[in-house]
């Protein structure tokens, strides 16, 4: 089964934007779970423009399913995720000053460092996940640093997606081709959304979860969040048959 973790990001956005506490960002994670998501995923930046490190403290306590903490592995990033100990790490290379998450590591140039970070992140029990484009040579790289699965950014999927889906996927699909063959677990995220998600899912093989949050929430401000959890859920089973 394909999971989906929930990307709580936005909740927290609108909470900001008139300050206070509404919407309730532990509430809501509490809520998607209910509603049948499989994770809860937050992506901390150093400017805390939307989740804040005292929420990423917080939602432990009311995590029952599985815990995704994305970022750019800063000190102060470090310090935090060793702290909480969620399931997964998720390493993103974003720069302070990017809008949203927009490229993938490269895994040669930076393969001491994201060797050393992996190495203080599994030591503790967390599993890891590089975020990564479909480079064939930075995906055989990653397995050199000793992470246990990569996030495939699919951005270029969703944005090309329309004009032919075929082509749109045969990156990804060589992407996890050979992250099989070398034993690392795929997960896929960026622009994933009710009308791009299905077709992915069934072609990608050992996909394990996709981290959705920018379409879901926006999508659960028409259909309600329960509707929309359960639409995106739909889209990720796969006939066997």
């Amino acid at each position: 089964m394909i999971k989906l973790s929930v990307n709580i990001n936005k909740v927290a956005t609108i909470r900001n934007a008139r300050g206070g506490n509404t919407p309730n960002l532990i509430e809501v994670a509490k809520d998607c779970q209910q509603f049948g998501a499989q994770g809860i995923t937050v992506h901390p930046r150093p400017d805390q423009r939307h989740i804040k490190y005292e929420d990423a403290f917080a939602l432990p306590d009311v995590i029952n399913t599985e815990y995704n903490i994305e970022g750019n592995p800063t000190e102060d990033f470090m310090k935090m995720v060793l702290k909480i100990k969620p399931t997964q790490v998720t390493l993103v290379p974003d720069s302070v000053d990017v809008l949203t998450s927009n490229a993938g590591w490269d895994t040669i140039v930076n393969e001491t460092f994201l060797t050393e970070i992996i190495g203080k992140l599994k030591a503790q029990g967390i599993r890891t996940s590089i975020f990564i484009e479909t480079e064939l040579k930075n995906i055989q790289n990653a397995k050199k640093t000793g992470t246990d699965r990569i996030e495939l950014y699919t951005e270029d999927y969703a944005h090309n997606y329309a004009q032919d889906k075929e082509l749109a996927i045969k990156p990804f699909l060589d992407a996890a081709v050979l992250a099989n063959e070398l034993g690392l677990g795929i997960n896929a995220g960026h622009d994933l959304n009710l009308e791009n998600l299905n077709y992915f899912a069934r072609n990608i093989p050992g996909l394990l979860e996709v981290s959705i949050g920018h379409a879901l929430i926006s999508d659960a401000l028409y259909y309600g969040l329960q509707s929309t959890i359960q639409l995106y859920l739909k889209q990720l089973e796969i006939n066997k048959s």
